[in-house]
């Protein structure tokens, strides 16, 4: 039986490269750094003292906060002693965390802040709990995280470990990863460490990322994207700077300058729409020297991600277009990069081709986190904009009725803990139904249509993809938030969230006044405006697909109001029950489609 086990890889990183920062962490404006050698004394102290709490081979321990080094040194540690980590997301509700929890049966918890202790506190003593806490000076009933490794001990008890696991095996079970519940009650998917060296390997046949190189980790690392990726990154030997608010993620790109690192579309929508809303507002020179750098950019760019050696003019124009405008946008991101990873959810092809005019290679995958995530990815040297890639390697992808993609490979789950009916209704005749709409091109590159529970059947029969209109609609720069409706309906109307900042700057160049947001999206020169905005970026689509109606809301669609899952997708459900009169208002008084 494979033996490959997540913590004997990163304690072999100590071994090989002690000096190698591995960890990088701000404190007070000032960075603070674990190496390989530090990071594996910390992760084999934390284990012993886990094992002195009780904690043993098979059991679950729930880690419960933002993004910090705390957090994959916990993790590690669970693994080193042969228990599962169970991840929950940090702005999960105090109910959330009590049903994942209850669920996994862990008797151990992690927590990173007072705001996770409060949420923690009601069932602590209930559930007997015991509760090791990240910050100094730990809240009352709770064990202070330093004490479990600021302390010394003698090379024994390292060995001692590391001889225990010596028996680990790769089938063993390393996390259960509970989906965000977008249609019901969260689901704890059983993910072994054979699953996660899956992916390792795979991103390591197809990336070079080495000891030079620098990734910022700000998705949570209780998805499934981040960790998987965290675990590559300590495999190469990289050294991963943590950000615990991820709102700050453009000041750290700019800070750290990152040259590889996953995200998910919404930063590249963001950084887009930005440069094209300043170009809009740009003289006609600078609009033009645009342009053309962009154009030289794409033919060079493209040519480079082809293996192909460009000629000496269209070199000579690229250095020139690179130095007026290209690197300026690289700069934003914080410079040069051998490449992103962007996941979750899709990413626009203007978009993708966008950043590869500016030199910056945007390579889009697809997966779930019943696959570890990824089912298919595209490659530095093997893109297509538009698609979400080909097929990893030892993954088999094949698509069932109504085009779903089913996927069997070395990938996917053991199941879904504690539900063996629900695993089996997943499954049929061993491929994994991903609910998720596609096809290949000649190619072989897959593309995403939609899910298929989220296509909208309109009351005249025709079947529209509710995720390109929200994608095509939602690129515009004062959209911060987009829902489509339409189901049993004989138009789209839609629910938009404006992007506030923008608007407010917008509003106030204008001279019109509001007394709040309320006020400033019922006012009617807002509406005429995102009216004429939805007509220009609707023109790609057929008559049928277009929003005939939409109400601007005053509040974000969040994940306080259960109305959106950690990793940023609607909860349609939810968001129709709270805005269920505002939705029939806009179907209200006629049966005829507006024009």
């Amino acid at each position: 039986m494979e033996k490959r086990h997540l913590a004997r890889m990163v304690l072999s990183k100590g071994d090989e490269i002690p000096d190698q920062p591995a960890m990088k962490w701000k404190v007070n404006g000032t960075w603070k750094t674990i190496t390989y050698g530090g990071l594996s004394e910390r992760i084999l102290k934390v284990a012993f003292k886990l094992k002195g709490l009780g904690v043993k081979k098979g059991d679950k321990v729930a880690i419960f906060s933002d993004n910090m080094p705390e957090w994959a040194i916990s993790d590690f540690s669970i693994l080193t002693i042969g228990a599962t980590s169970v991840p929950i997301y940090a702005t999960s509700t105090s109910e959330q965390a009590r049903y994942i929890i209850e669920d996994s049966g862990s008797k151990v918890i992690m927590i990173g802040s007072k705001e996770q202790y409060e949420k923690v506190k009601p069932f602590m003593k209930k559930m007997d709990l015991t509760v090791i806490s990240f910050v100094n000076g730990s809240f009352p009933n709770t064990i202070d995280f330093q004490g479990l490794w600021n302390f010394k001990v003698d090379d024994g008890i390292f060995s001692g470990i590391r001889k225990d696991m010596s028996s680990f095996r790769s089938d063993e079970l390393a996390t259960i990863i509970y989906t965000s519940g977008t249609t019901g009650e969260p689901k704890g998917v059983m993910l072994d460490h054979s699953n996660f060296f899956h992916q390792v390997d795979t991103v390591d046949k197809y990336f070079d990322v080495g000891t030079e190189d620098r990734s910022l980790c700000f998705l949570p690392l209780s998805h499934v994207f981040e960790r998987a990726w965290s675990y590559f990154v300590f495999y190469s030997g990289a050294v991963n700077h943590y950000i615990d608010d991820p709102k700050l993620v453009r000041e750290y790109m700019e800070e750290v300058r990152p040259t590889v690192m996953v995200s998910v579309p919404r930063l590249f929508e963001k950084i887009y729409s930005t440069a094209n809303e300043k170009l809009r507002k740009a003289s006609p020179i600078k609009k033009a020297m645009f342009k053309w750098s962009m154009g030289v950019g794409y033919r060079y760019n493209t040519l480079k991600t082809e293996s192909k050696i460009p000629g000496s003019f269209l070199s000579f124009k690229y250095r020139i277009a690179d130095k007026l405008v290209l690197s300026k946008l690289r700069n934003i991101i914080g410079g040069d990069k051998k490449f992103f990873a962007s996941g979750g959810a899709p990413l626009l092809k203007e978009i993708g081709e966008f950043f590869l005019s500016a030199g910056v290679i945007v390579c889009e995958g697809y997966g779930l986190t019943e696959t570890s995530p990824i089912i298919s990815m595209n490659r530095p040297t093997d893109i297509r904009f538009g698609t979400v890639g080909k097929t990893a390697p030892f993954v088999e992808v094949k698509l069932g009725d109504d085009k779903e993609i089913l996927v069997k490979g070395p990938n996917v789950m053991k199941g879904y803990y504690n539900k063996p009916e629900l695993t089996e209704e997943t499954f049929i005749d061993g491929w994994l139904r991903t609910g998720d709409v596609g096809d290949f091109d000649k190619d072989g590159f897959l593309k995403i249509t939609d899910r298929i529970k989220d296509i909208i059947i309109t009351s005249t029969g025709k079947n529209i993809a509710r995720q390109r209109i929200e994608l095509v609609v939602g690129k515009d720069h004062y959209i911060e938030q987009i829902l489509a409706i339409g189901n049993n309906r004989n138009y789209l109307s839609a629910l938009v969230v404006p992007y506030f900042e923008a608007l407010e700057e917008y509003a106030k160049e204008k001279g019109i006044t509001f007394s709040s947001r309320e006020v400033l999206v019922k006012k009617k020169e807002i509406i005429d405006f995102y009216n004429e905005r939805i007509e220009v970026v609707q023109k790609e689509l057929a008559n049928f697909e277009k929003i005939k109606k939409f109400t601007l809301l005053s509040e974000e669609f969040s994940q306080a109001a259960n109305e959106i899952t950690p990793t940023l997708k609607n909860k349609r459900r939810v968001i129709m029950e709270r805005y269920g009169d505002i939705v029939e208002e806009m179907y209200s008084g006629t049966d005829k489609v507006p024009a």
